[in-house]
Order: C-alpha cells, then structure tokens, then sequence
C-alpha cells in the first residue's frame, strides 16, 4: 500500500498498547503509524521485554505518517497526538478507570480520524476503549463509533462483523430486544441494505448479494410467528430492489447464516447477511472465533476497523493479552483498502 494505516493507541489501563506491540513484533502491523504517546507505547514494549532486554520493541516518535515509513522494519512509530503531554499517562495503573486515559484516548481517536479524512492514511484501525474512562475525560460520547460519526458530520452509519468466512451488517445494535423492536421499521432497514451496497460496491462488488435475516422464528412463517417480516422487511427490501440493489429474503434467521458463509469449498450464497437484532447478527461469527472477527463501520466517509474485543481490564498489564483479533483487523483494512471499487 502507498499510504500507511493509522492505529488509534486505545486506552492505557487497558490491552491497547500491548497488543499494538505485539502486533508490530509478529509483523502484521508493518506499514502501520500509531496515534497516541510515544512514551506510553515505549512502557507497553519494556513490559513484554522483561526478562528478555534484547527483544525489547523501539519505539520512535514521528512527525507525520509518512515519516514511519522510512524507519527500519520492526520500529513502532508513534504519533505524539497533540494535547497529550510526554509523561502525562506515565502513573496511569492497569486495569483502573482513569480520566486521562479516557481523555487520551479520545484525542488519538479524533487525530487519526483527522488524518483518514485529510487522505494522510488509508484507513484507521482502533484499539479498545472504555466508556467510563471516556465519561470520565468528560467525552460527549459512548464509544468509536459516535465519536467519528460526529466528526463526520453525524452521517447514519451501520456496524459490521466480519472473518474471512462471513459479514454480518446489524440494523439494531446495543438496544434491549423491547426497544430494538420498535427500532426496526421500513426505513430502517433500507437504510441498512443502502449503507451495505455502498460499502460493499467500494470494496469492489460489483453487484452484492444481500441476505435479509427475518427478526421471527422461519420468518414469520407466513405470519404464524408474527408480522414484521410481511409488514416491515418485505416492503423494505422490495424498495431497495428497485434501486438495484440486490436484496433478497426474508430468509430464515436459523439458516441463512450458515447458507452465507463462504470457505474454500464451499462458496457462499450471499456476500453479506442483514440481520435485525445484536445477537442474531454477531453470534455466528463470534462462534467462529473471536480472533478473527473485525468490527468495521460502515457508512462513514473513511475506512475504520477494530478488534472485536474490549480494554480487558482484567489482564491487562500482564503480558497475555491476545493479538489476533488486531491482527484481523489491519489484514481486512488493507485487503478493503486495496480493493478497486466497483465502476458507477
């Protein structure tokens, strides 16, 4: 890739910094730059470098995106993020809730963001959070998502969770299944296939084959288990059609997972599955392994990724930490970034 991916540091109380380090050492993470505070990312390398001094990770404070990549392979080169000063997050303890990590974090967040927007990176790829640390920093925001849809101008935007083998777009997200219910309407759902055609198109589908999930046991089965399939997502994906996106369903929620999913031998028969609640659409792919699933945002005018995991406070600082799922999340940026976009 021509341009470097950015990483946003996370929080440091939490894994962030850690799996960073880790990720650069297995080699995943050449070609990227992190956001954040050189000297927090510096302390993460000493600690996995104890009792091993030799294989301690360098870490090297750059000036801009493209500085990082004339640094010698295996260099981790940090962005200082403005507004975060050398040593500030020094005595922050791991695993704590802390207001200047919720304020740091956010700060890498909106610079990287920047930088995506400006065209300085391809992508940004986003270590974990954590929403108290951010409600404590004073943050407007619950989480990634909100905070770079607000920097984006507030566009509607949709969650995926993707592997290699399945990509699940969600309507609904973190709502209780009574409140969810009222949130999926006509509208709603073709706003998410839209969302899902043009994200895909820009990852070069040329014509996406979209899955509709049914929110009812075998779709309503006629209407014997309910209405919204006949009343809400039929009419929703009869619309879409007729803009030309291929949408299809409602399919049987307790099947078409399995139907969509593509491997090796046996090719999927869907690109992307719609699914209208949280847990019908990330089950599937978190039960295919947690390390490979990849949370990416879709919708917003630039490529953001992450790990499908949290801050873990409860390991953190302790060297365990799991890299994978970080690992997936640079892999699908640049295999997103690289692909052409289907022609208009």
């Amino acid at each position: 890739m021509s341009q470097p991916l950015a990483i946003s540091m996370g929080d440091v109380a939490g894994i962030g910094p850690e799996i960073i380090v880790k990720a650069f050492a297995r080699g995943a993470a050449e070609g990227c730059v992190v956001y954040g505070c050189a000297d927090a990312m510096a302390r993460a390398a000493r600690e996995l470098a104890r009792g091993d001094p030799c294989g301690a990770a360098v870490v090297a404070r750059v000036d801009s995106p493209a500085d990082g990549a004339r640094l010698p392979r295996g260099v981790i080169p940090v962005l200082q993020v403005p507004g975060i000063e050398p040593g500030s997050l020094r005595d922050i303890a791991a695993g704590s809730v802390d207001a200047r990590a919720g304020a740091a974090a956010h700060a890498s967040i909106v610079e990287a963001a920047r930088a995506a927007l400006r065209g300085e990176v391809a992508a940004l790829v986003t270590a974990p959070i954590h929403k108290e640390a951010l409600h404590a920093a004073g943050v407007p925001f619950p989480g990634h998502t909100e905070i770079l849809q607000h920097l984006c101008g507030d566009v509607p935007v949709r969650m995926m969770l993707a592997n290699d083998e399945l990509r699940t777009v969600l309507v609904t997200i973190h709502l209780s299944v009574r409140r969810a219910l009222d949130a999926i309407t006509e509208e709603s759902v073709l706003q998410t296939l839209r969302i899902t055609h043009v994200a895909a198109r820009a990852w070069g589908q040329q014509r996406p084959r979209i899955a509709v999930a049914g929110l009812n046991p075998h779709a309503g089965e006629g209407g014997l288990f309910g209405d919204e399939e006949a009343r809400i997502l039929a009419p929703a994906i009869a619309r879409a059609r007729a803009e030309g996106i291929d949408a299809s369903g409602p399919h049987a929620p307790d099947t078409v997972f399995m139907r969509a999913r593509s491997t090796p031998q046996h090719p999927g028969a869907f690109d992307v599955v719609v699914a209208m609640l949280h847990d019908h659409a990330l089950i599937p792919v978190k039960y295919l392994g947690l390390e490979h699933g990849v949370n990416v945002t879709l919708g917003l005018p630039l490529l953001r990724t992450s790990p499908d995991h949290g801050t873990a406070f409860d390991i953190a600082g302790q060297g365990r930490a799991d890299d994978r799922s970080l690992c997936s999340a640079i892999a699908m940026a640049r295999r997103l970034c690289a692909a052409p976009a289907a022609p208009r």
